[in-house]
């Protein structure tokens, strides 16, 4: 490693990210990896609120940063035309909403081709930092609901808290070894989300293993506000459900989680219009639900010394099971509908 790096390339997906592309491209021109091994390609998804114009004044900056157009706006689209323009041995998809520390690359990428302990490595990653977008009381409810582990349905690389490398199912972001293309194919573009979920599952079937290194971290920033929470959830249920439609391989029990939930209410609020002994099941669930959060809820205003997030927190963690209950059960209806696409994003 020290004397042989590999030319890396790096792919950064991005639609209307005015206020992060900046900074995220800022952490990857700090990176301690050789300029000279680096290409930079971002795939800009018809932006319309100033992120191409941007892109435009960094590219005259940076010799090493190319960037590309893709009109159909959806990341698996956009990451396969970055991997068909990449000319490096390994290929790190990094995200406009995130920053990086300068030694990200270098650590990705001595994690895998230099791990002689484990075979077949094709995917690496590290642990994601959930850290709130704005300096506001919603936005750390909404950072604090992702990473705690009552709304992180157990993902490992939110809440992983070993100090050793661990099999995954899934890491975020991902330094592939370039021959994985070559091998399984590329992104799967009828998933405008999952993409990366379904494109790992393919890569564990042919034995390849993903593997998650503690010592690389990545800050995450999630939406601001519960309206853009709401969506965001909503939007990852419907794409929890929704690939089936394409790929015949199940995700893991905690993406269904929130639908089952989702349901079960929503069974018993109709089975009380009809038998009343059913609406007290109904507010017994509820009540309990509820309770559960508020513990959680309890927790971090403890840990974080303020009492607001006694209120603030079990409306976090509401949208965010709610709404991607919702949307899953959006998802499983159009499975069942002629539609030849997952719609918005």
């Amino acid at each position: 490693m020290e004397r042989n790096f590999p030319l890396v390339s790096i792919i950064v997906p991005c639609r209307n990210e005015k206020h992060f592309i900046e900074k995220c491209l800022d952490s990857i021109n700090n990176q301690d990896y050789p300029k000279d091994k680096l290409e930079v390609l971002v795939i800009d998804g018809a932006s319309s609120d100033g992120t191409s114009i941007i892109l435009s004044k960094l590219v005259q900056k940076r010799l090493n940063l190319r960037i590309f157009f893709n009109p159909r706006m959806v990341t698996p689209i956009s990451m396969n035309i970055g991997i068909r323009n990449a000319k490096g041995a390994a290929i790190i998809r990094m995200d406009a909403h995130a920053e990086y520390s300068n030694d990200y690359i270098s650590k990705c990428v001595q994690a895998l081709f230099s791990n002689n302990n484990v075979v077949n490595i094709g995917n690496v990653g590290g642990r994601v930092a959930i850290l709130p977008s704005k300096d506001t009381l919603t936005a750390r409810a909404i950072a604090f609901s992702i990473s705690n582990i009552a709304g992180s349905a157990g993902s490992t690389y939110k809440i992983s808290s070993n100090d050793k490398p661990i099999e995954v199912d899934t890491v975020f972001g991902g330094c592939y070894r370039r021959e994985i293309f070559e091998k399984i194919g590329l992104f799967d573009e009828r998933l405008t989300r999952s993409q990366d979920m379904e494109f790992n599952m393919r890569l564990k079937k042919t034995g390849g293993k993903i593997m998650l290194f503690p010592d690389i971290v990545v800050n995450y920033y999630p939406k601001s506000n519960f309206r853009e929470f709401f969506v965001h959830n909503f939007w990852d249920g419907v794409w929890a459900v929704y690939p089936l439609k394409f790929v015949k391989m199940p995700f893991k029990l905690r993406h269904y989680i929130p639908l089952i939930f989702f349901l079960g209410l929503f069974s018993l609020s109709m089975i009380a219009l009809f038998w009343r002994p059913a609406i007290l099941v109904l507010a017994v669930s509820i009540v309990f639900y509820f309770a559960v959060s508020l513990c959680f809820s309890l927790g971090i205003a403890i840990r974080e010394k303020d009492w607001r997030y006694v209120f603030l927190m079990p409306i976090a963690f509401a949208i965010r099971h709610f709404g991607y209950g919702a949307g899953s059960a959006w998802g499983m209806i159009r499975l069942v509908t002629p539609q030849n696409n997952g719609g918005k994003s």
